[in-house]
């Protein structure tokens, strides 16, 4: 139809740098207040409800097929660090199926412990424990803060509490290196450190510590104020400070430490993107975005299906949680939403399921990490990950339905297998593959340094990215009916 025309991507960064800009600066302002997996989901909802996305909730005891109308839009959270939003076509009928993009919220990074006063020889230092599989070493000689959640009690008569997200906007901890001269050996036997005893950032000095807190002063606490016993007190007044709630009503937290240092743009031709949590913060923003725009104007008017992005918390570790990819709750939020047992497993089976999680570009120093006919490029387009031990979901299928797509527009793609002998990763797409029997394919924007306090990947990955995220809510239904399978 005219107006869905073809995207052209121009084939040099000097054509395409400027046009790439724009995309690139809203997803660093996006990733801006992306502190922690639960403010991932608050910046979502900012996109979900400028766009008139309207909020429902899992707790509700209702029929949602009493709620849900064809051409609205929803979306809901689950323990704030994992978020479904889903369009209804305008001409969606029971068991037409559904049209689905996933990502992750988290990353590697320190988590804050339960009980986390820390501290030796004059310093005090805040107990933190390594979540994911990070590359530690880059988060040594870092400014760094702290971001997450907080249950706060009200100030009423009857016990009330909250949770409040909270980001301490300056640099606050700091895990400092050992001097090379008190470390002669590493260029010998490389960087080596202890996880429990060489990461504990430091938050202050004892010296100026004891001038605000006057001796016994710390160890005093009013019945049930726990917090004041398992952290320091200059952390909770920190904390306490930011939300502007008194220090003794805050109850608990989940807190991680963040890099205080905001994304950027940067190379000589403005082509690449430096920032915490690309993986997986990137392809969180553009299957956001791409729900978003594939709904704009009329373009919902026409559809048939149900249009679905799920962001999930804990892919990292796993996604065995209650919040995570590997519960039920895909299962039961399509079967909740498609309200109909008798046509629920004909509508699954017209379904689709994009898993998108960033992909491993071609290092220029180490090229032999890559498979010698499967080396993704940064600038060259999303990358279709494949592997025979399912590892990746992707099959022969699921990989056609992508490359019609990309084809039809002349949006670049690139595929990826990883060596034989090297390990393979994994993402959400064999899990959730398996746990509804959606198809699936796994794809990811390249980039470097993956699980590095800081990533980097090219501008013009992810506008093409984005354009082919956009098509594929807007076309799917009509290329899938074009393919006989079973």
């Amino acid at each position: 139809p005219e107006s869905n025309p073809p995207v052209v991507m121009p084939t040099t960064i000097e054509s395409t740098g400027q046009e790439a800009l724009p995309l690139a600066q809203e997803f660093c302002k996006f990733v801006h207040g992306c502190h922690s997996e639960f403010h991932a989901v608050k910046q979502a909802i900012s996109l979900l409800e400028a766009a008139g996305f309207t909020r429902i909730s899992e707790k509700e005891d209702v029929d949602w097929s009493s709620l849900i109308e064809p051409g609205k839009k929803y979306y809901f959270t689950r323990n704030q660090s994992t978020i479904f939003a889903f369009a209804v076509g305008g001409e969606y009928k029971t068991g037409n199926g559904f049209v689905m993009a996933g990502a992750h919220t988290d990353s590697p990074v320190l988590k804050v412990k339960p009980v986390s006063k820390a501290g030796a020889h004059g310093f005090i230092q805040v107990g933190v424990e390594c979540y994911g599989g990070g590359l530690w070493n880059t988060w040594f000689d870092r400014n760094l803060t702290v971001a997450g959640r907080v249950i706060v009690k009200a100030d009423s008569e009857k016990p009330k509490f909250e949770c409040k997200l909270v980001h301490i906007p300056r640099p606050i901890l700091y895990i400092p290196n050992v001097a090379i001269h008190l470390n002669r050996t590493i260029y010998s036997e490389g960087f080596k450190y202890n996880k429990q005893t060489h990461l504990l950032p430091v938050l202050a000095s004892e010296q100026l510590n004891k001038k605000v807190y006057k001796k016994g002063q710390e160890d005093q606490k009013k019945d049930g104020d726990q917090a004041a016993v398992e952290h320091h007190p200059l952390l909770l007044d920190l904390i306490a400070k930011e939300l502007k709630v008194p220090v003794e009503n805050i109850v608990d937290f989940d807190l991680s430490l963040c890099d205080t240092q905001p994304a950027c743009i940067h190379g000589a031709y403005n082509e690449f993107i430096a920032s915490r949590g690309l993986d997986n913060l990137m392809m969180s923003f553009i299957c956001t975005k791409a729900l978003v725009d594939s709904c704009s104007g009329d373009q919902l008017k026409t559809e048939k299906q149900i249009r679905l992005v799920a962001l999930f918390d804990h892919e990292e570790i796993g996604s065995s949680s209650q919040q995570g990819a590997a519960s039920c709750m895909m299962n039961r939020v399509l079967q909740r939403i498609h309200a109909d047992p008798k046509s629920y497993d004909a509508a699954i089976r017209k379904s689709f399921f994009v898993s998108a999680d960033m992909a491993h570009a071609i290092h220029p120093n180490y090229p032999a990490k890559h498979e010698a006919k499967h080396r993704p490029m940064i600038h060259k387009g999303l990358v279709i990950k494949k592997n025979g031990n399912q590892r990746y979901a992707t099959n022969a299928v699921t990989t056609f339905i992508l490359e019609q797509i990309a084809k039809k527009h002349r949006i670049p793609i690139q595929k990826f297998v990883v060596r034989n002998d090297m390990g393979c990763g994994s993402t959400i797409g064999p899990i959730i593959s398996s746990n509804t029997g959606v198809r699936t394919v796994d794809v990811g924007v390249p980039q470097f340094c993956m699980h590095s306090i800081r990533e980097m990947c090219g501008t013009l990955d992810v506008l093409s990215s984005y354009h082919l995220m956009t098509k594929y809510f807007l076309e799917f239904y009509e290329l899938d009916n074009s393919l006989k399978v079973d």
